[in-house]
């Protein structure tokens, strides 16, 4: 029947429907920088243990305190936030001289944090880091 009008029911469940579905679409939006990553990088000092956990050449992610730390070759470390800047998930594997965010496949470049691969196309946050007594420090006043 073209000409009946929809009951004013079935628009009001139309329109509900609708907002409610804007709502969703906002909680998935990565407009900011950092995506949904709420606090990527520590707030306090993070001891990560034995410097040597990290030899020369290699990268290890801290996965429990969010943090990537790459050791290059004559010794000096970086630190960088393990936490993807498109959705926030926690990187999960190093592959090569890439970082890998199981979530939506992001990756990222261990040396300098690029993102390499998108979704993301933020890199990771720097954290500083420094050696202290042989342990490895990482957060502020690091």
């Amino acid at each position: 029947m073209p000409g009946k009008a929809p009951a004013r029911r079935t628009v009001l469940k139309g329109a509900a429907l609708a907002g409610t579905a804007g709502l969703g679409a906002a909680a998935c939006s990565t407009e900011s920088d950092l995506g949904h990553a709420e606090n990527p990088t520590p707030t306090a000092p993070v001891d990560l243990g034995a410097a040597s956990a990290v030899p020369a050449g290699s990268s290890k992610l801290f996965r429990e305190q969010r943090l990537l730390v790459t050791c290059a070759e004559d010794g000096t470390y970086t630190a960088l936030s393990a936490q993807c800047t498109h959705a926030g998930c926690v990187l999960d594997k190093i592959e090569g001289d890439e970082a890998n965010c199981p979530c939506h496949g992001s990756r990222f470049s261990v040396t300098n944090g690029a993102a390499v691969k998108g979704p993301a196309s933020v890199p990771l946050p720097k954290v500083p880091v420094r050696v202290e007594n042989g342990k490895l420090i990482a957060g502020p006043k690091a």
